[in-house]
């Protein structure tokens, strides 16, 4: 929330932004979901900064756009700084503070301003004047800056002007407010007040956490290579840089990671870290490993963010005080439950968000974003960075940045993860089924739906199957319109029973007109396809993330991107940051010995192959290599169609009663999951069939007897679609290779996971074997991690021998099923 930093006379201060102050103190009252269009809520990614730009330039000489301003509160034992950019000063007798907001709303019904933008155009307010009053109080600097602004004579008051601008007319509305110098100090010095003992805290709590990671040392002796990695990820911190570590299993990532980011925290170096992951088990694993520094005396504040559906004590959450208690009066009591838990507790863990939640009666998701103002290193999915959508506004709105580190988990994930969070679609037949449902009720957005859909219908009679557009100008027209009139409707209406249907609308199609600013002709395609079952669909494809996500870790100093399968390093570099960022490879420290990898040359997952033959060879594979050695093995296929057929193959020709076999479906719960998962724990002679890019082939941890196998039929690759040519296409036209982009390396990663499955300790020992003879060619074997140079080509003919000798290699004397 705020920033601890030490002056030259070493009196602690500490700094918090206008916003973030004002919205902390002032709030009150109800969560509630049902006014969507509330005017905290109005201004999205891209519309707040053409709206301030469009006004502020319409300005004469006297207005002053985006000004820096700053001021410090003296208490007895720190400083607050607090800070922020005014959107205007406008020179005059008062001078006028003018803060800009965009909206969508009809602005003959709004009143009056919101209290959080009129409370932060206080703030701005009270620094100027406070400062164009006794400027011996004030930085020189930023005296230097005001003076100009204000009157000759500077008089004892100020004037606010607090200007909306709705995004479809351009209409301006303003309102305006007078304060004398006692009235705006009087309220200043409250607010400020009121923040005292947040700030106290975090003084005493910064010594304390300081003075703990000063006595740390590393918590595991070093494995060969592990000492470097650590350095090396220090190194980046303290230079602002960007690193990528392909860092195989078993190099201790979670640790090498974590405890280089403590150590630069320590130093004053950075102020949060964020760990970002795609998985629940790695967010666990990052958990566990602060634990395990605070077993050694390590004082730091953590938290893990879990998703409202996850953490929300209702069977469906509806977050409104009419269906939830815990929405009912909520920030009327959540800060007293944010300082319980705070001077209570160090890990702020899901199970302890809860318990403080239920003790004050508030909603357990907002509690836990609040909590992340006050932790020393936050651990979420990667949404709460990246998607533009549910990004956290307390750290990243408004152009703010800070110190902040980045550890992103898993970062193979984050490329078709940012694809999809960056790119929008809407389809045709939803415009036309609103358009029914609201049409009793409202016949300003009947008619603006209509609109839409009627743009809509002009590009569906040019498409034939899918076409690439060049621009859509006249359907976002329609669209910004009609998002104006979502949102009055949302805000005034009572009576509609499927407001829930209008408001999923209304967040595709703002999110829709976010893109189309945010998108670019080296990044973006735009799309339109007519699916198999008639409805038409218009897509801003983002083609290459990178640029969204730099923005986004532009926002802190450093970013650290590891995963066991990076491979190849330059795709991840090109998609996800810069092809000019450092890259490092982690030693692994498992016996190369202990892991068999072997390469069927006489089966293939090509369709042109895909018949009951293929399908009976891939069987008797998969056969061979589970009867030669008792145990637990996955096997993963490239569809649940091909699954399938292998399977109906196995039951027919191959089941024995002595081995248990369990099938993933498309369908399955989190219970599911965890009683198919159990079974590899509690048996000895378990066969998983599964599929690639499921959710067994990545994020899950069988160490020894647990699994001794993993089978992998096929190279992953995507399916073709139209959409893939569409990357394809992209990517040639870039001077990429376009197969390789859309489909080769999406493929091959796909592949590494699903093998990473086996062998988790040094301990381990176990079997990867590839069914398709396409991975003996030149350009997949380029693909293969350096561990795997020691891989066997066999066919049907030699697998079993091959088999057999790697487990007699192991000590295993005698086959427990027998020979095949």
């Amino acid at each position: 929330m705020s920033e601890m930093i030490n002056n030259m006379e070493f009196r602690p201060v500490v700094r918090v932004s206008v916003r973030n102050l004002v919205e902390f103190i002032l709030r009150s009252g109800d969560i509630d979901n049902r006014r969507k269009s509330k005017a905290s809520d109005v201004e999205t990614m891209q519309e707040g900064a053409r709206i301030h730009r469009m006004i502020q330039k319409r300005m004469g000489t006297s207005y002053h756009p985006e000004v820096f301003l700053k001021t410090k509160v003296t208490f007895e034992k720190f400083d607050l700084m607090i800070e922020g950019r005014a959107d205007g000063i406008i020179e005059g007798n008062p001078v006028i503070i003018d803060e800009i907001k965009s909206t969508h709303k009809d602005l003959d019904h709004l009143k009056e301003p919101d209290p959080v933008h009129l409370a932060q155009a206080k703030c701005y307010a009270y620094i100027v004047l406070a400062t164009l009053l006794n400027p011996e109080n004030f930085i020189e600097d930023q005296v230097d800056a005001i003076r100009p602004y204000g009157p000759e004579v500077v008089t004892d008051a100020i004037s606010v002007r607090m200007t909306y601008c709705n995004v479809e007319t351009l209409d301006v509305k303003h309102f305006h407010e007078n304060y004398t110098f006692k009235e705006i100090s009087d309220w200043f010095l409250h607010i400020t007040n009121e923040y005292r003992k947040w700030a106290e805290f975090e003084i005493e709590w910064r010594d304390i956490r300081n003075q703990s990671i000063n006595t740390l040392s590393f918590p595991f002796e070093y494995r060969e290579g592990q000492k470097e990695l650590v350095a090396s990820v220090y190194k980046n911190i303290i230079n602002n840089k960007r690193l990528f570590i392909e860092a195989p299993t078993g190099t201790g990532k979670t640790v090498s990671t974590i405890y280089p980011a403590v150590r630069a925290m320590g130093e004053g170096r950075t102020s949060k870290i964020f760990y970002l992951t795609a998985k629940t088990i790695t967010r666990t694993a990052a958990l566990e490993c602060f634990n395990h520094l605070r077993d050694m005396n390590l004082r730091m504040k953590t938290v893990i963010i879990t998703a409202r559906d996850k953490v929300c004590f209702l069977d469906k959450s509806d977050c409104n005080p009419d269906a939830c208690p815990y929405a009912k009066g909520h920030f009327d009591r959540v800060n007293d439950a944010i300082y319980d838990l705070l001077i209570n507790e160090d890990s702020f863990s899901r199970e302890t968000i809860e318990e403080y939640a239920k003790k004050y009666e508030v909603c357990p998701f907002e509690m836990g974003l609040d909590m992340s103002l006050f932790s020393d290193s936050i651990i979420c999915d990667y949404n709460y960075v990246f998607d533009p959508n549910v990004y956290l506004r307390r750290f990243f709105a408004e152009g703010n940045s800070s110190d902040y580190t980045f550890l992103v988990d898993e970062a193979h994930n984050l490329v078709d993860r940012a694809m999809e969070m960056y790119s929008a679609v809407l389809k045709k037949e939803t415009f036309l089924e609103t358009k029914r449902k609201v049409k009793p009720y409202d016949k300003r957005l009947e008619k603006a739906l209509d609109a839409c859909n009627k743009q809509l219908l002009i590009l569906k009679k040019e498409c034939e199957s899918c076409n690439v557009l060049d621009e859509i100008s006249s359907f976002v027209i329609a669209l910004i319109k009609c998002n104006g009139q979502l949102e009055r409707f949302l805000d005034e209406d009572e009576k509609c029973p499927d407001r829930e249907d209008v408001l999923d609308l209304y967040f595709e199609v703002r999110h829709f007109l976010n893109m189309y600013e945010n998108m670019t002709d080296e990044d973006y395609l735009i799309y339109d396809r007519i699916d198999d079952d008639g409805d038409f669909m218009l897509k801003l494809l983002c083609t290459n993330p990178s640029r969204s996500i730099r923005t986004c870790l532009d926002k802190g100093i450093s970013t650290t991107f590891f995963s066991a399968t990076l491979l190849p390093i330059q795709y991840f570099k090109d998609m996800l940051a810069d092809s000019e960022d450092t890259a490092v490879y982690a030693h692994s420290v498992f016996d190369p010995a202990n892991r068999g990898i072997f390469v069927a040359s006489d089966v293939s997952s090509k369709y042109t192959r895909r018949n009951e033959t293929e399908y009976y060879n891939i069987a008797s594979y998969i056969n061979t290599v589970v009867k030669k050695m008792q145990g637990n093995y996955l096997v993963f296929f490239p569809s649940y169609s091909f699954l399938g057929n292998v399977y109906s193959v196995y039951e027919d020709f191959f089941m024995d009663d002595s081995i248990k076999c369990l099938v993933q479906n498309s369908h399955m719960s989190e219970a599911d999951r965890e009683e198919f998962l159990s079974n590899f724990e509690s048996n000895k002679n378990v066969v998983g069939f599964c599929v690639m890019g499921g959710i067994f082939s990545e994020g899950i941890d069988l160490r020894g007897d647990s699994l001794i196998g993993t089978i992998i039929v096929g190279t992953g690759l995507p399916m073709v679609n139209p959409e893939r040519d569409i990357l394809k296409n992209k990517y040639d036209e870039d001077d990429a290779n376009g197969f390789d982009y859309a489909y080769r390396f999406p493929g091959m990663n796909k592949v590494l996971q699903a093998a990473g499955r086996v062998i988790r300790t040094e301990e381990d020992k176990g079997v990867i074997v590839l069914l398709d003879e396409r991975f003996l060619q030149g350009y997949n074997r380029r693909l293969f991690p350096r561990e795997w140079s020691g891989y066997k080509e066999v066919s049907l003919k030699n697998i079993g021998k091959e088999i057999e000798d790697f487990w007699i290699k192991h000590g295993v004397d005698k086959l427990p099923l027998g020979t095949v």
